[in-house]
């Protein structure tokens, strides 16, 4: 197998013109089979920021006042994975690596923004039983709210200056939380079926605040994660239409589904002898959403709920917005309403969408700033309007408008109206 996998390394990057739309796929003569699959992306985007309301800054706002030209990636990143399947006894083995580059530059010799995201690595085996998988790969709690959203085909908020060194920010914090991609051990029921449910143990991460997770001696946070994070997912998809076999053979359908996840997590990773010098604090969620497809149309409503896991990335990385200066969970909640419609006959597909993320201002809010006004973020909400043309089967091209606000308890807001076209080849 070793030097099968060899010779398809150097074919493929010998030939990768040759690829077709589904990935280039070289069988190994042992029974294995070696698969690589990816996407490119790029798109000029201008912003046009202001400020509404001059009443400081908004902590956890993301919408930036500046007026700035960028060409960059997407929402999602390019990729370019790696697989290996094979099938030994009565298993079947599987590993992936998926690499996620972006094309962002930062006018520097040295390009960091032009990073390689390690997002996936994982194996798997199954059967007729269901699939385990161990490694890095998406989350299951909000993992259909960000899979269903339009905008992971094109930019969504790019967040200013917060998605610069990144992607750019789609509907994450305008309508659902990044469920990230961690470290796991989940079971996965057998595919193909209507109904699907997956649980897996995660590796616990750090909840940040109120200050955005820095340097961990100084930046207040929950530090002890002596147990593991629980998520599970769990979804319906059923035919709107005739079916044979119970196999899924019409066009129209529906999907439901509800997500959620609960860690809990001490102040200090270090054990003490006194219980109460240690408090442990419960983040949990829950979320949920419907999908319906119907003679060209696609519907789609997604929410969440949750406490103590922030408003934009889960845990409140980068903005701090899971706990108050109290080091008390705050409570968050957001939803996402989008409709779809792909002209039968034609390659143009055009889509517009609403989303909000809120953040509830809480009582060690309130008291620690004393009656001053509260820069906290009230939300951020955002309209999105995109078009798309199907080119070829590989490529398409997407024209895309939004307009975001984010609102602070103090008064603030900043606006921005953003254009964005840009190119998506997959293969």
């Amino acid at each position: 197998m070793k030097r099968s996998a060899l010779w398809c390394i150097a074919l493929m990057f010998a030939g990768v013109s040759t690829a077709r739309a589904q990935g280039l796929t070289m069988q190994m003569s042992n029974g294995w089979s070696f698969t690589f699959t990816g996407n490119v992306n790029a798109f000029l985007v201008y912003t046009n920021g202001s400020v509404d309301s001059a009443f400081g800054p908004i902590d956890g706002g993301l919408v930036n006042p500046d007026r700035v030209t960028r060409i960059r990636t997407g929402l999602l990143p390019g990729f370019a994975n790696f697989e290996a399947a094979g099938k030994e006894g009565n298993l079947d083995l599987k590993v992936h690596f998926g690499f996620a580059p972006q094309i962002n530059s930062n006018s520097l010799h040295d390009n960091f923004g032009a990073q390689i995201d390690m997002r996936e690595v994982y194996l798997t085996l199954g059967g007729s039983w269901g699939q385990i998988l161990a490694g890095r790969e998406l989350g299951l709690f909000q993992r259909q709210n960000i899979l269903t959203d339009m905008t992971l085909f094109g930019t969504g908020a790019s967040g200013g200056t917060l998605g610069a060194g990144g992607t750019t920010l789609g509907r994450i914090g305008f309508g659902y939380i990044y469920p990230n991609f961690n470290a796991q051990i989940t079971y996965s029921t057998p595919a193909g079926k209507p109904t699907q449910f997956a649980i897996g143990l995660f590796d616990p991460s750090v909840v940040c605040g109120p200050n955005p997770c820095g340097n961990a001696t100084i930046d207040p946070s929950y530090q002890g994660t002596r147990l593991p994070r629980v998520e599970a997912e769990l979804s319906w998809t059923g035919n709107m239409g005739s079916s044979s076999s119970g196999q899924m053979t019409s066009a129209n359908k529906v999907m439901l589904w509800v997500n959620g996840m609960w860690q809990n997590t001490q102040m200090s990773a270090v054990s003490v002898q006194a219980p109460d010098t240690n408090p442990s604090i419960n983040s949990a969620g829950v979320g949920g959403g419907a999908k319906i497809d119907v003679n060209g149309f696609s519907l789609v409503g997604s929410g969440y709920y949750g406490t103590g896991i922030g408003t934009t990335l889960i845990f409140g990385q980068l903005d701090g917005s899971a706990i108050d200066p109290a080091l008390q969970a705050r409570k968050s909640w957001g939803y996402l309403a989008q409709v779809q419609y792909s002209q039968p006959g034609t390659h143009w597909t055009i889509g517009g969408s609403w989303g909000e993320s809120h953040l509830n201002e809480s009582n060690g809010d309130r008291v620690a700033l004393d009656g001053d006004p509260d820069p906290l973020v009230k939300y951020n909400r955002a309209a999105d309007v995109m078009l798309t043309y199907q080119w070829t089967k590989s490529l398409r091209w997407v024209a895309e408008y939004t307009w975001a606000r984010a609102a602070a308890y103090s008064g603030s807001q900043n606006t921005s109206n953003q254009g964005a076209s840009g190119f998506m080849l997959f293969f």
